[in-house]
C-alpha cells in the first residue's frame, strides 16, 4: 500500500497544504498547487524543491525526493491576471501608513531589566553561523530583506523582477566600509534561499558576515501597542565586541524592530509593487552615499538623528 506525503507550499504570505502519494511525480505536484492558489505549472518556481542538487523534472516522482512530512516549499509565481494588470498603473493609491509611529518618550522600555535580560539569553543560547569572518576595523550594518531589499508580495516570473533597485551597488559599497549582517523576522531557511535567489550568497564584490533569524529576536510589551517581536542589536553587540551603538546601523522598512536600538535605525522606504517602482527607486543609492559619509565622519552613529538622513551634512574637519 502506497503511502502519503503531506508538503506545505507558502506562497504570497500563506501557507497550502498538499497531499500527495510516494508515486506521484513533481507534475502532479504542480497540478495540486495550481488547483489551490490558481497558479499555472508552467509559472511556478519551486525555490527549495531539490534533487541531487538541481530542480527536479516534472516526471520525478516525489519518493525520490526523500522529503520529511510537512516539508515546506517556498514558491514564486504569477496568477494569470495578476500579470496583466501590473504594467497597468492602479488610480487611487492609498498612503501607506508606517506601522508604528514610535515617539522618543516611548523608548525608555530600551533599559528595562526583563528585556535586558531576554537578551543576554539570546546571547548565551542563539547560535550564529560565521560564513565570513569579522574584518577589523569595519563598522556594522545590519539589514532586512523584505520590503527593504526585495518585494515579497508582488508578482513575478523570477526572483530578480523582485529585487530592489542597486542591490549588489549598495551591498559592494558598503563593504568597503562595512561588515554585513541580514537579519529577517523569518526562517532561516528562507533567508538562505531569498539571498541565493538574488544573487547575494556567492557575490564576489562583497560578503555577508552571518544571518540572523526570528529565533534571535525578542518579545517586548509597550502599553500603547502591546506586545512586539523585536531585534536587539545587544545580540549581536554581546557576541562581538568591537561593534557598538558607536559604529552599528540597521535599515528595516519596520521601525517598530528597532525599538530597542531607537538610536542606531533608519527606517528605511518600503519596497513594494515593484513592477512599478523599479524604474525610479533609488533608495538604495541614495543611502550608499550616507553610509559612507558616516563611515568617514561620524565617530558615533547613536548621536546622529537617523530619521533625517537625507539632510545628514557630515562635519568634514574631523581627523
Amino acid at each position: 500500500m502506497e503511502g502519503f506525503t503531506k508538503i506545505i507550499i507558502k506562497w504570497s504570505g500563506k501557507e497550502y497544504d498538499i497531499e500527495l502519494t510516494e508515486n506521484d511525480t513533481v507534475g502532479n505536484l504542480k497540478s495540486a498547487i495550481q488547483k489551490q492558489t490558481g497558479v499555472r505549472p508552467d509559472r511556478q518556481k519551486l525555490l527549495n524543491l531539490k534533487f541531487k542538487g538541481k530542480t527536479p523534472d516534472d516526471d520525478c516522482r516525489i519518493c525520490q525526493l526523500k522529503l520529511k512530512p510537512g516539508f515546506k516549499i517556498m514558491m514564486m509565481g504569477s496568477l494569470e491576471e495578476d500579470i496583466a494588470e501590473v504594467n497597468t498603473t492602479p488610480e487611487n493609491i492609498p498612503e501607506v501608513i508606517n506601522d508604528l509611529d514610535i515617539e522618543e518618550e516611548e523608548i525608555a522600555i530600551e533599559n528595562q531589566e526583563v528585556y535586558l535580560a531576554k537578551i543576554e539569553k539570546r546571547i548565551k543560547e542563539y547560535e550564529i553561523k560565521i560564513l565570513n569572518q569579522p574584518r577589523e576595523g569595519k563598522k556594522l550594518l545590519v539589514l532586512d530583506i523584505d520590503y527593504t531589499l526585495f518585494d515579497h508580495r508582488s508578482v513575478a516570473e523570477t526572483g530578480l523582477e523582485l529585487m530592489r533597485p542597486y542591490l549588489h551597488e549598495f551591498l559592494t559599497s558598503a563593504y568597503e566600509d562595512y561588515d554585513i549582517v541580514i537579519w529577517s523576522a523569518t526562517g532561516m531557511k528562507w533567508i538562505e534561499e531569498k539571498m541565493k535567489l538574488l544573487g547575494v550568497t556567492n557575490n564576489p564584490n562583497y560578503k555577508i558576515m552571518f544571518h540572523l533569524d526570528s529565533l534571535a529576536m525578542i518579545s517586548i510589551h509597550t502599553p500603547k501597542y502591546g506586545v512586539m517581536d523585536v531585534k536587539p542589536l545587544g545580540v549581536i553587540w554581546g557576541k562581538f565586541q568591537q561593534y557598538s551603538n558607536k559604529n552599528t546601523i540597521m535599515f528595516d522598512d519596520i521601525r517598530r524592530n528597532f525599538i530597542m536600538n531607537p538610536k542606531n535605525g533608519l527606517r528605511i522606504r518600503p519596497f513594494r509593487q515593484a513592477h512599478l517602482n523599479r524604474a525610479t527607486d533609488k533608495e538604495l543609492l541614495y543611502l550608499s552615499k550616507y553610509l559612507k559619509d558616516l563611515a568617514k565622519y561620524c565617530d558615533d552613529f547613536s548621536a546622529v538623528n537617523h530619521r533625517h538622513w537625507e539632510k545628514y551634512k557630515p562635519n568634514k574637519r574631523r581627523n
